[in-house]
């Protein structure tokens, strides 16, 4: 199977309606490595519909700790772990997640002893190697580095920007951040930057659609993401090859389709662009 990275899922934020699009899930095959960035809702689905099983998944990482980004992080450990998952998987996260990992085994104790006692399996706590992330050099193993960039998302301040360089292909993942300029000088040289986007827009629209009655969802969505023409600045400054835009916000609203993304990015980026759908495949 040739290298190529999937975005399984590319909606901003939880919430799942008739209409939208899954939470984010990224699918990255390199150097004969089979990667996994972010487990929001979906991801275990997304990742079979690749052809490929959960148990070639050795390592996953976890850009910061919003639920469309990891709430299917234990479900996704315990399937694979019930497809025969017998290795352990290095996660690369926040320190939180030691404390959800702790959670999720224990509100799936009976089924785990369970199946270890009835079954033989061996024991799922052990397969979890949690590694903090940091900003710098994240892993560096002969014909793959991958660095990190903290990147902006307030209120939370462990988030991170991801780059995965091989001999052949480079890949740059921004997580969910606020523009910053840092992100050009990041993604240099590219050949895929995958990067999200806001249409400011559209903010007032989904918040009537799903927010609490005052103003704290719209000024976070605000102050904590990228506009699509600000994604393409990106791009074009750092002479990425393919710009493809994800975690949209807002996502499944009809009166902002696909023409009201690509007038946005085209202010600033006219290179190859795609526009993110569930299980959209990109060779690398």
């Amino acid at each position: 199977m040739s290298d190529f990275i999937s975005i399984l899922g590319v909606k901003g934020g939880p919430a799942i309606r008739p209409g939208s699009n899954m939470p984010t899930a990224i699918l990255l095959r390199v150097g004969g490595r089979c990667l996994l960035i972010d487990a929001g809702l979906g991801a275990t689905r997304g990742v079979c519909d690749q052809g490929v099983a959960l148990t070639e998944i050795a390592q996953i990482f976890v850009t910061h700790l919003h639920s469309d980004h990891y709430l299917e992080l234990g479900p996704f450990l315990h399937t694979a772990w019930t497809a025969g998952l017998s290795e352990r998987v290095i996660v690369h996260g926040p320190e939180g997640l030691a404390g959800y990992w702790a959670g999720f085994l224990q509100s799936m104790d009976f089924d785990i002893k369970l199946r270890i006692e009835d079954e033989g399996r061996p024991d799922l706590a052990a397969l979890f190697d949690l590694r903090v992330l940091e900003e710098g050099e994240v892993l560096a193993e002969p014909g793959l580095t991958v660095r990190a960039l903290r990147n902006v998302h307030p209120p939370i301040e462990e988030s991170y920007a991801l780059r995965f360089e091989t001999e052949d292909a480079c890949v740059v993942i921004s997580g969910d951040t606020a523009f910053m300029p840092e992100m050009i000088e990041f993604s240099r040289g590219a050949d895929v930057l995958v990067h999200e986007a806001m249409l400011t827009q559209g903010v007032d629209a989904l918040v009537a659609k799903v927010g609490p009655r005052d103003d704290r969802l719209r000024q976070h969505i605000l102050r904590s993401h990228t506009s699509a023409s600000d994604a393409g600045r990106i791009a074009a400054q750092a002479g990425v090859g393919t710009l493809a835009l994800m975690h949209f916000v807002p996502d499944g609203l009809p009166e902002f389709g696909p023409d009201a993304w690509i007038a946005a990015v085209r202010e600033t980026w006219t290179g190859p662009l795609i526009l993110g759908t569930d299980g959209v495949r990109i060779d690398l």
